[in-house]
């Protein structure tokens, strides 16, 4: 196994052309047996590579035992070994990020870092097949749409992934054959995240039914693959002929998209491809445009699409723009700016935790007005911040909290009918809180996108 799996791994760099004996790699580390495995292929290979170990100091002794053992092995192997300690869950406070989101933004652009001050010219990730089988089934649940179903992509500019032609098994018969030291992260039994249940409890079900299960899924998003292929290049023809730029705005016009093609779907990829926006904010744009609206408006990070009499207008967010959206009952997210709420109905009882991070908000449910109304603070706006019985401008909060000004232009509002529920990200209001009275919650969570 162990000499089939080294002649598979070159075999994937040469097919893929990922990189040559020349390049210099930094390698990703963490201290895991995939990427432990990944340092021991790259180094019996012969190829020049260096070492990246991130220790977010998350997990206490545990980070540390991980950061010791990765430089251990680096030193062992004669290779350029660096190491950066985060203050992961200041950067969560401060941006209201999830710890997920938070440690790839940190972990990325130190990466790219390291390349530009040191010379390397790819960063390799351990991810293999069966992680990209995970992220299918994450996606196809979160709803995103055919590209959200082609898995992990081999290479995306500096970034490549040299194992994804191998199995979650071959890697670890390899690493006990190979006597490779590696640590393993308490938080992967934790079925606390998504990918964890998919991993630990779907993935294995599926898998008694038919045991070539990751084989097959491979063959699968492969094919699924080509098909976003060519879906993009019909696409991209489709966008030059119904899309016209207009003073800084791009005019979507519906009379110039074929009858006989699914108008949904193809607004669903001049939107989603173009401009980033989301299936279920697409589905309810679709929605107003069979409902015959005029002037509804649907946000992503950093555009804004129109409804407007048989067309859709999609324009860059100006910074002094409110960015109003409505959020219906029911809906499973709404967009403001740089962020993305996810809502989500529980009944109290099945709240294991009140004491929530900034970033989410725990409301009652019938102390809520719908819809509500997600948009930028303004002049004049109070709360009553929890905990508090007084009102308080959200501009002296936002003062007090010593927000920057970007900060401050950035900040949201949640509002049930006049009244404001969430300083976004920053804390709820107290009369919306839960009470021993309370029996349905609104749970919402904010993450940075």
């Amino acid at each position: 196994m162990g000499k089939l799996l080294a002649q598979n791994f070159e075999r994937y760099i040469s097919d893929y052309e990922l990189f040559t004996h020349e390049d210099r790699i930094l390698l990703t580390v963490s201290g895991g047996v995939d990427s432990m495995v990944m340092l021991s292929l790259f180094t019996e290979a012969g190829y020049r590579v260096g070492v990246a170990h991130c220790n977010f100091q998350l997990r206490g002794a545990e980070s540390e035992e991980d950061e010791v053992l990765v430089a251990t092995e680096a030193a062992r192997l004669g290779v350029p070994f660096y190491n950066r300690r985060f203050e992961t869950a200041r950067e969560m406070e401060l941006t209201g990020e999830s710890m997920e989101m938070a440690a790839r933004r940190l972990r990325y652009a130190w990466f790219h870092d390291l390349c530009e001050q040191e010379g390397y010219t790819a960063i390799a990730v351990a991810h293999h097949a069966d992680d990209s089988v995970e992220t299918f089934f994450i996606n196809l649940l979160r709803g995103t749409g055919l590209r959200g179903l082609t898995g992990i992509s081999t290479q995306v500019g500096r970034i490549v992934r040299p194992l994804l032609f191998a199995t979650r098994k071959e890697i670890l018969e390899y690493a006990v054959q190979h006597k490779i030291p590696y640590r393993e992260d308490s938080s992967n039994r934790s079925t606390k995240y998504l990918r964890n249940k998919i991993r630990l409890g779907l993935v294995p079900r599926i898998r008694e039914i038919n045991p070539k299960f990751t084989s097959l899924m491979r063959r699968n998003i492969s094919r699924l693959t080509d098909a976003q292929q060519f879906i993009t290049q019909a696409v991209e023809r489709i966008r030059e002929v119904s899309v016209e730029r207009q003073d800084g705005v791009d005019v979507i016009r519906l009379d110039r998209i074929d009858p006989a093609l699914p108008r949904n779907f193809v607004l669903y990829e001049l939107l989603n491809s173009g401009y980033g926006f989301k299936g279920d904010v697409i589905d309810q744009l679709c929605h107003a445009l069979d409902e015959g609206s005029v002037g509804r408006r649907f946000y992503t990070r950093d555009h804004v699409a129109v409804v407007d009499r048989g067309t859709v207008l999609v324009s860059p967010i100006e910074a002094d723009d409110a960015c109003a959206v409505t959020v219906a009952e029911g809906a499973l997210r709404a967009y403001c700016g740089n962020s993305v709420l996810f809502f989500e109905k529980r009944d109290i009882d099945l709240i294991e935790e009140f004491s929530v991070p900034a970033n989410q908000a725990l409301l009652d449910a019938s102390k809520l007005k719908w819809p509500l109304t997600l948009r930028r603070w303004q002049e004049g706006d109070w709360f009553i911040p929890f905990g508090m019985t007084g009102k308080k401008k959200v501009s002296d909060y936002l003062i007090d909290r010593k927000l920057s000004l970007p900060q401050k232009q950035r900040q949201f509002v949640l509002l049930s009918g006049d009244d404001i529920a969430w300083v976004v990200g920053e804390r709820i209001d107290e009369r919306f809180r839960l009470d021993d009275k309370s029996e349905e919650v609104i749970c919402i969570t904010r993450e940075i996108v």
